[in-house]
């Protein structure tokens, strides 16, 4: 490595951490784990804002944060704090129960986003599953029997089986077949192919507004005006996947708000517990359909969850937050559109903190690996794509260091 590239292993986190494990190294093995990805050798034993820490105490400066997931950074003490509150007042009464932070959270988020009702789940692939459930019992019960769902070419919905057959990835075409069937793939951002799509047995239209996994491909405006047009000439659902978007992702608190559309039903994962477990479905009243015993969960609603997710928001909801999340991303667009003049890369795309830069000629996962190497984490959702999902809180000098480090990479400096 060359002496030159900017040491991020030495960067102090927010309150320095010291490891006093010391069978960590010795004892830890990864052979108990079923092996569903390629994973780094790194283990991860502790995290601070914008710093991840592994068991030999080097410092990660982390632009991914869990796939866009810790909306304000690893370990924020306001989560700390609300967990050990919550912890102390109650856990989870059960399903068949309201608690406190439940109705609070339903509220907030239903009063900001202009829908009606809220379901709570764990992750955002059940979030969506709801979603899918929810548009075809609307479908029986309003339009005779009407099911089918338009989604489109390289999107990402989930890793449940319906969401998987929901999901336009290629690499899930052969898996577990037979899927659930009654989805069609259509190409993004074509509106001629969904509107000759539609027929008498299409019940929804399911879109993210950016395809994050697709690497990071956003929605037309006139396109998704465009959708929410056929669904009032249809009569179909409009479902805004939100779980990688949503809670200030794009610097709006919905990155749907933004194109000027308002679905029926909008899900939310990720960003929403800021580290924690939970995901949403937000609905319009007018299409709540569900009879009781339709749709559940153990945990789902759980205030343990609900209390951290409302805390995030309301932190979100702040004044200057949101102004922050687009300045920040400006910041970062400008430093890596200035990195691919220097390089000979590609466009960069994306909104808020949620963008990515075409690599070009250069192998984006090797640079991803090169990268950790040198105490950055990045991610590489295609072969020739790097993703940036940092914290929202994000500052310019984690942005100077994270850019530096890659502009060195692709001088070879460390190859």
């Amino acid at each position: 490595m060359s002496s030159s590239l900017p040491t991020m292993q030495n960067a102090s986190p927010t309150q320095p951490y010291t490891s006093t494990d010391t069978t960590c190294t010795n004892t830890l093995s990864t052979d108990y784990l079923i092996p569903v990805a390629p994973r780094p050798e790194q283990i991860f034993v502790a995290g601070q804002g914008h710093t991840l820490i592994d068991q030999h105490g080097c410092h990660y400066l982390d632009m991914v944060q869990g796939w866009a997931v810790n909306t304000l950074g690893h370990s924020p003490v306001l989560i700390q704090q609300v967990l050990a509150e919550q912890s102390a007042k109650l856990l989870n009464p059960g399903p068949g129960f309201y608690n406190k932070p439940m109705l609070e959270l339903a509220q907030l988020l239903c009063l900001h986003s202009g829908l009606d009702q809220a379901f709570f789940a764990n992750s955002g692939a059940e979030a969506n599953e709801g979603a899918i459930k929810l548009a075809r019992k609307w479908g029986q019960k309003y339009r005779q029997g009407a099911f089918k769902i338009i989604t489109f070419k390289d999107s990402f919905h989930g890793r449940t089986l319906a969401t998987m057959s929901a999901t336009g990835k290629a690499a899930f075409e052969s898996l577990f077949e037979p899927k659930v069937s009654g989805f069609i793939h259509l190409p993004f951002n074509d509106l001629t192919a969904v509107e000759q799509a539609i027929d008498n047995q299409t019940v929804a239209i399911m879109l993210e507004p950016i395809q994050g996994e697709a690497g990071v491909i956003p929605a037309q405006q006139a396109f998704v005006k465009g959708l929410e047009q056929l669904c009032h000439q249809h009569n179909l659902l409009l479902i805004i996947d939100e779980v990688q978007t949503g809670i200030g992702r794009t610097g709006q608190l919905f990155a749907h708000q933004a194109l000027g559309v308002n679905p029926h039903i909008m899900t939310l994962g990720k960003g929403l517990g800021g580290g924690v477990p939970i995901s949403a479905m937000l609905i319009d009243s007018e299409i709540s359909c569900f009879d009781y015993g339709d749709q559940g969960g153990t945990f789902n609603g759980n205030p343990l969850m609900c209390a951290v997710a409302l805390a995030v928001v309301n932190a979100v909801l702040e004044k200057d937050f949101m102004a922050n999340v687009k300045a920040r991303g400006y910041e970062l667009a400008h430093a890596l559109q200035q990195l691919s003049q220097r390089h000979g890369l590609g466009e960069v795309r994306g909104q808020g903190l949620l963008l990515a830069i075409n690599t070009g000629k250069h192998n984006a996962q090797k640079l991803a690996e090169q990268a950790l190497a040198a105490g950055l984490l990045i991610n590489a959702p295609r072969p020739d794509t790097l993703r940036f999902m940092p914290a929202l809180n994000l500052g310019s000098q984690q942005i100077h260091q994270a850019v530096d480090c890659l502009d060195q990479l692709l001088a070879g400096e460390c190859a």
